[in-house]
């Protein structure tokens, strides 16, 4: 292919017909718990609340709460060692929190330990209102806004919160303007998620579709075209001019891309590999086409 033209849009019936790309899932970690009901310490009542609370989720560590804090993030509680209320990073957020009705706890790491067992908490756990999905006629608004040439990545059946949130934060570092996700079938914005995220989602829209072929045929209608990735397409990444509005479309772990998605993709890619390894980490394969689109676009 010509990296100076544009590829002509194809028809079902012209688009490619491949295995998926197979991709070894990572074991997910275990999901933040609130603390048994059997301490001491702490009333039965407060930890039957958080962990039956349907409409609320634990995000921990400084990182995550700090930008959680920064962007004015509807906050029902947060837990923090003593120390960090002198942390002059987090004055001017737990003051406006404060003032917005969030009830603040100095507890000790001990208290942490129980409310998210087995996390790195580093000394702050907060509880947050649902995430917000946007929908997806205002995401594409939004990219189209911010960039003449936005970049979209839409993931299809991802089951592994630690690999959303990897994507999450990659897309988010190199530019690109915002994620869909479907409904049904895949992991949503959970509390792992946004730890991995590490307060890319505070900046970073999301939007969550019933159908993802009607998703795609409506991002076409935007001036979006749209890329596939595959290990057997026979375009590979470094051949493929990316110009213009950019859908990228990644598949779940193991299964890659769906054979009716492959089919509603404009292009199909691959990423050329030299080694024994049979295929890449989603994240990982996220992550290595997202820089190729950003580094075309520099050099030009």
């Amino acid at each position: 292919m010509n990296r100076n033209s544009k590829p002509q849009r194809r028809s079902g019936s012209q688009r490619q017909s491949s295995d998926q790309q197979s991709i070894r899932p990572k074991r997910p970690s275990p999901k933040p718990q609130v603390p048994s009901s059997q301490s001491s310490t702490h009333p039965q009542s407060e930890a039957q609340q958080l962990s039956s609370d349907a409409d609320s989720d634990l995000i921990y560590g400084r990182h995550t709460v700090l930008a959680a804090l920064e962007n004015q993030r509807s906050l029902n509680r947060i837990w923090m060692i003593p120390q960090l209320l002198s942390d002059h990073r987090f004055e001017k957020g737990l003051s406006i929190a404060k003032a917005n009705g969030t009830l603040i706890d100095r507890v000790s790491h001990q208290r942490l330990d129980q409310i998210v067992p087995g996390a790195n908490h580093q000394g702050i756990v907060a509880q947050v209102c649902p995430y917000e999905y946007k929908e997806l006629a205002e995401l594409i608004n939004q990219a189209q806004a911010a960039s003449s040439e936005p970049v979209l990545v839409m993931a299809e059946g991802l089951t592994d919160p630690h690999n959303l949130g990897a994507i999450i934060r990659t897309s988010e570092a190199i530019g690109a303007q915002g994620l869909i996700l479907p409904q049904r079938r895949a992991v949503g914005i959970t509390s792992t998620v946004m730890k991995v995220a590490a307060g890319a989602l505070e900046t970073f829209p999301v939007a969550r579709v019933v159908n993802l072929n009607r998703a795609l045929e409506e991002l076409k209608q935007a001036g979006f075209w749209i890329y596939g990735t595959s290990a057997t397409a026979s375009q590979p990444l470094y051949q493929v001019n990316f110009s213009g509005p950019i859908v990228l479309v990644v598949g779940s772990e193991g299964e890659g891309l769906s054979r009716l998605i492959e089919q509603s993709c404009d292009v199909l890619v691959s990423i050329p590999l030299e080694g024994t390894t049979p295929s890449l980490n989603v994240s990982v394969a996220t992550g290595m086409t997202l820089y190729e689109i950003y580094r075309q676009r520099r050099l030009r």
